[in-house]
């Protein structure tokens, strides 16, 4: 019953932070967030095998349980419900969606009342497979929902391994014996090194990384493709000071580390990362430690915008700023989304489900992510000593991306300071999808600036090009 008791819990959590308009971030983030912040004994990994089949399915589930009547035979006490419906709707998912069609508990009351309703849930699930035209169940699940990543990514991490890189290389390729040209003929035992990101190296996603030991030692670190972008961009060097706005969990801050550490030891403070949420700052600290950058990175917990004022970092050269967005690229993600477009009873069933609802949601949540991206940005540019400052988020939607550049370029202020993007030949001019040349179209009359302008925006399709969604610019000053 534990395990059942404390996956209701997290769903609770994931319920209350949608209400609050907080959910941010893959279902496995919320699902580890909330077993941290609960102090659940339960093992995480369990509880989000658990939650992730059972919220692929939640709709499905939802409707089941609504045409069969089980909520309303729910015994009362002192007029409350004795049983939980999250809880219900966990049990109900392992009696008709898990591989074993049983539910994981001895004797209790719940189980007991979900097993009374046994057939007519099953006979729902009969009527919703045939309304659907599927056989298997898994048909029932978009593969877009799909929360696994095509590559795993690792990068050495040059703190610890500058003066070894021959030699981790050499044992990456003992361990994956098999050497691909490309990252889509990864499968399990071969090893794929990108042309984009030096030093990095694909593997396939089934392949164990965690348990070895250039993994343990830190001296490689895995992390999307993506992900390692802004740091490339950017480039420190060892004479930069750099911030990293929003930190945690904290792979771009070390990966920044590699770059301006990988000549000198790390004894004195380069780097700033800012992280608001104290616990995801122990994460950040965490990482950092595990990287062996922890003399040279100074974490900071608070709200960037409100710590770090331009006259105590007046060295600062550059930044790093990966803030909030809608997560849209990130695998998993729709199984979130559900939950801020859906806001539905117990009684609405799948084909019930109002799309212009969704619409709303969206463009109300996107108005409000983009005015924090473009005020955190804009922030950023206001250090004196700042030359050079990378922009990305793991979102595919132009709100949070091409039109936050329109917004900053056209702004007084940041014309005024001097900022100008960038252009192609300096931000990895051979990655061949490149930003959305229409939105700058809608702004700018000349069709060559507009032109020039997306092709110095970076685009990253999720799965199709190897991993995440995502989007990174960089903006300069002499």
């Amino acid at each position: 019953m534990e395990l059942y008791r404390d996956a209701s819990w997290v769903l609770e959590f994931i319920e209350a932070e949608e209400k609050r308009g907080q959910v941010a971030g893959s279902l496995q983030t919320l699902v580890f967030k909330s077993c941290k912040r609960f102090k659940l004994k339960t093992n995480p990994k369990h509880i989000y095998a658990m939650v992730h089949s059972c919220w692929g399915y939640r709709s499905f589930i939802e409707t089941i349980m609504a045409k069969s009547g089980i909520m309303t035979g729910i015994p009362e006490k002192k007029g409350r419900k004795v049983f939980n419906r999250l809880t219900i709707m966990l049990l109900v998912h392992d009696m008709l969606f898990s591989k074993s069609k049983r539910i994981q508990m001895g004797k209790h009351p719940i189980k007991t009342f979900v097993v009374k309703h046994k057939t007519r849930l099953q006979s729902e699930l009969a009527r919703l497979k045939i309304k659907h035209g599927v056989r298997d169940l898994k048909e029932l699940v978009k593969d877009d929902r799909v929360d696994r990543t095509p590559v795993r990514w690792i990068r050495l991490n040059l703190v610890k391994c500058a003066d070894q890189i021959d030699d981790v290389i050499a044992e990456l390729k003992r361990k994956f014996k098999n050497e691909v040209n490309d990252w889509r003929d990864i499968v399990p035992g071969s090893l794929y090194r990108d042309v984009y990101v030096p030093l990095l190296f694909g593997v396939h996603p089934t392949d164990k990384i965690t348990s070895h030991e250039l993994y343990k030692t830190g001296k490689i670190i895995i992390q999307d493709r993506a992900s390692c972008f802004p740091a490339h961009i950017l480039h420190p060097t060892g004479d930069d000071v750099v911030i990293d706005a929003c930190a945690a969990p904290g792979n771009k801050t070390t990966h920044v580390a590699s770059y301006m550490f990988a000549k000198e030891e790390p004894t004195s403070v380069k780097i700033h990362a800012f992280e608001k949420d104290p616990e995801r700052a122990k994460t950040l600290r965490t990482m950092i430690k595990t990287a062996g950058v922890d003399q040279g990175i100074d974490v900071h917990v608070g709200d960037f915008t409100k710590l770090a004022k331009p006259d105590i970092f007046p060295n600062v050269t550059g930044f790093i700023l990966d803030p909030s967005c809608s997560g849209s690229g990130i695998f998993g993600r729709q199984m979130i989304d559900d939950i801020n477009t859906n806001k539905r009873d117990d009684s609405t069933t799948v084909e019930q489900q109002p799309e212009e609802i969704t619409d709303v949601n969206l463009k109300t949540r996107l108005s409000k992510l983009s005015s924090f991206q473009f005020e955190i940005v804009k922030y950023a540019m206001s250090f004196p000593s700042a030359k050079k400052l990378v922009y990305s988020t793991c979102s595919i939607h132009p709100e949070e991306n091409e039109r936050i550049v329109i917004d900053l370029l056209l702004d007084a202020k940041v014309q005024e300071w001097g900022w100008k993007v960038r252009q192609r030949s300096g931000v990895m001019p051979d990655w061949p999808r490149r930003g959305l040349v229409e939105e700058f179209d809608d702004v700018f009359r000349d069709q060559k600036e507009a032109l020039s302008l997306a092709e110095s925006c970076i685009r990253v399709m999720p799965k199709e090009d190897g991993g995440i969604g995502f989007f990174a610019v960089c903006f300069e000053r002499d």
